[in-house]
Parts: structure tokens; C-alpha cells; sequence
């Protein structure tokens, strides 16, 4: 790790996004598989007008949940490492750790919406937004140019693009078996 007092940036602001992320999904993977199964009654009640083929689409099995993780594990991996071999600098980083942040919000939002308990929404406020916001302030600290807006667009673009990705491979590799 170096020094601020250089002005170069720490390796736990880039390495520190893997590491934030694999804390943030062990609590996804530890829940996410089956919870909408669980949550469906409530969630019927909350919701009455989806129909039961929306329900039955949404459900992730605890396979899946492995798979969808794992290889958003490997994107996570790749923008870490892009972002420390660059000093930050990389747009792929700033725009994983915009996304990394950003989807905080979504988690919180999922939460109050269902009215109760989502997969990730208790590390999300307590480690990935603190992460994020901590990774950019060093990133400022650091001297390192930020891609701006760009960033921002391309993340909120592409995480929802992403994320689906991770599931669409989930669902190819580890298929449902019928109830």
C-alpha cells in the first residue's frame, strides 16, 4: 500500500473494490438463492396484480445464485485489477466502482419497496456505499482524473446489462430442474 503523502493512490482503493464486493455478495450468496421463494406470500400480497409467470421468472435457485455471482466475481476481478495496474485511471474501474456504488441505492430501494428484507441490502449501506465513497475521495487525493459523467452514464447503463449477463449465464449453466 503507499502513501498518501506521495500523492499516489493506495492499492485498497483498487483491490479494495474486490474485496468490498466479495463481502457485499457473500451476504447475496448466503440469501439470494431461493429468498423469493420465501418472500413470495408477502410479496403476493404487496403486489397482487403480477402475474405468477413474473414470480416464477424472477426466482434464482441457490445454483444459480453461485453461478450469477461467480462470474460477476469475475468481472469485479478484472476492474480491480485494470484499476490498480492503471493507477485508477482506467474507465472500467471508475465505471465498475460508480456501478459498485450506485446499486447501494438499488438495494435500499428494493427493500423499502418489497417492505422487508432483499439479498444485499445489509452490506449495502454498510460496506458497499461507505467503499465507494472512500475509493473516490483517495482517487481525488491521488491526483487521478476521473472519467467524469462518462462513468457515471456507462454504469448506470451497463450494470443493469451486466447483472443480467451474470443471471442469463446462471440460468444456462445451472438450468432449474421442474418442481
Amino acid at each position: 500500500m503507499t502513501s498518501q503523502r506521495d500523492g499516489a493512490l493506495p492499492a485498497a482503493a483498487t483491490w479494495g473494490l474486490l474485496a468490498a464486493w466479495a463481502i457485499h455478495d457473500a451476504e447475496e450468496l448466503a440469501t439470494m438463492g431461493g429468498w423469493l421463494d420465501r418472500a413470495r406470500p408477502r410479496l403476493r400480497a404487496r403486489f397482487p396484480q403480477v402475474p405468477e409467470r413474473v414470480w416464477d421468472q424472477l426466482r434464482v435457485t441457490p445454483a444459480q445464485a453461485r453461478v450469477a455471482i461467480g462470474v460477476m466475481g469475475v468481472v469485479m476481478a478484472a476492474a480491480a485489477a485494470r484499476g490498480a495496474r492503471t493507477g485508477g485511471r482506467s474507465g472500467f474501474y471508475q465505471s465498475a466502482l460508480v456501478g459498485f456504488g450506485l446499486h447501494a441505492g438499488g438495494h435500499v430501494a428494493q427493500a423499502v419497496v418489497t417492505r422487508g428484507y432483499t439479498p444485499g441490502v445489509v452490506t449495502a449501506p454498510l460496506v458497499v456505499a461507505p467503499f465507494s465513497l472512500w475509493a473516490w475521495r483517495r482517487l481525488r487525493a491521488a491526483g487521478v482524473p476521473q472519467v467524469g459523467g462518462g462513468a457515471a452514464a456507462s454504469a448506470a447503463l451497463l450494470l443493469p446489462l451486466v447483472a443480467g449477463a451474470c443471471h442469463a449465464v446462471a440460468r444456462i449453466l445451472a438450468p432449474e430442474r421442474p418442481r
